[in-house]
């Protein structure tokens, strides 16, 4: 696996991560298989797959523990990657339904530790605000979140869905490592600013949902291929007009695939490393199978020409959330 830098100033990753969410928290809730995930989990650092990336809501909290069942006994080749910020404010919802955000310090303080005690280690490689509480200053969330630095309980901090004025006042108190954010052939919003800023400023940038929520692999016509309760029935891209009018996109990546002898979620995310440096993109699965075509990523070569047609693809129908 060909590597980077986590930003300018951290350590050394696989150009691709690896996103736990799936394994436990909205997607195809019934195909949980803890076996397979922990298999899959260890595979990727087998296969260079070094950042793991998870949060203490994914579930609530079943995903943190999943991730440190996997990582037993090879923490020390991850680079370990979970978020504080959000609660679930009534029931155990799936997606994003009933989910409340929370920076308050205390909080923080509280969860960093709660988090290291499910992941089963003294330290997380990265902690990040999975989103910023609008009713507490970013200032005081960020605080709390440089404090857990300075205790030794977390190697770097970043933040997650943000603009360039947040990283900024961020930055004004402690330095951002990475910024996670969607970013995909149907999600581009933040090339816009916030993807530039991170290459400038040597900040890792941290796609989340590249494949468009598995969208641009080409295996969702209709929305009958999605699992029952699954959480992307309810977005608006995953409707049945928006997925009839968004399938331009994904046979514009398939024809590029077949040209180039390789898998369509591969040429999404070879589009991705593309965007920057320290552009590291954390597509989730929970099988083998996706987890080995995912990392060939890293060996697929996009043309001046493949990007600029993969540049000039529409803006997808419908709404993310």
């Amino acid at each position: 696996m060909k590597t980077t830098t986590l930003g300018a100033h951290g350590p050394s990753v696989g150009v691709i991560g690896l996103g736990c969410m799936g394994m436990t928290h909205a997607y195809d809730p019934n195909g949980r298989d803890d076996a397979t995930s922990v298999s899959v989990l260890r595979q990727a650092i087998e296969l260079g797959v070094t950042l793991i990336d998870t949060a203490d809501v994914y579930g609530p909290f079943t995903n943190e523990e999943l991730v440190g069942r996997g990582l037993a006994g090879i923490r020390d080749q991850a680079v370990l990657a979970t978020k504080v910020g959000l609660e679930l404010s009534h029931g155990l919802g799936q997606g994003t339904s009933g989910l409340t955000k929370n920076g308050r310090p205390e909080h923080v303080r509280k969860s960093i530790d709660d988090s290291l005690r499910r992941l089963g280690t003294d330290y997380v490689d990265l902690y990040q605000l999975h989103r910023v509480d609008a009713d507490v200053p970013l200032e005081e969330t960020w605080g709390a979140m440089a404090e857990a630095v300075a205790a030794g309980k977390a190697r770097h901090i970043g933040l997650s869905e943000v603009s360039v004025e947040e990283i900024r006042r961020a930055q004004a108190v402690h330095p951002v490592a990475s910024v996670q954010s969607e970013l995909s052939l149907w999600t581009r919003d933040a090339l816009a600013e916030v993807v530039p800023y991170c290459n400038a400023e040597g900040i890792a940038f941290l796609p989340f949902s590249p494949l468009g929520r598995g969208f641009l692999t080409g295996n969702f016509a209709t929305v009958d291929d999605l699992p029952e309760g699954d959480w992307r029935r309810s977005l608006p891209r995953f409707q049945q007009d928006a997925l009839a009018a968004n399938q331009v996109l994904a046979a514009a990546v398939r024809t590029i695939a077949d040209r180039l002898g390789a898998t369509p979620a591969q040429v999404a995310l070879a589009w991705v490393l593309a965007q920057g440096e320290y552009v590291v993109p954390i597509p989730g699965t929970k099988t083998p199978k996706y987890l080995a075509d995912n990392a060939g990523a890293a060996d697929v070569v996009l043309s001046a020409a493949d990007l600029d047609e993969l540049n000039a693809l529409p803006a997808p129908q419908g709404d993310r959330y």
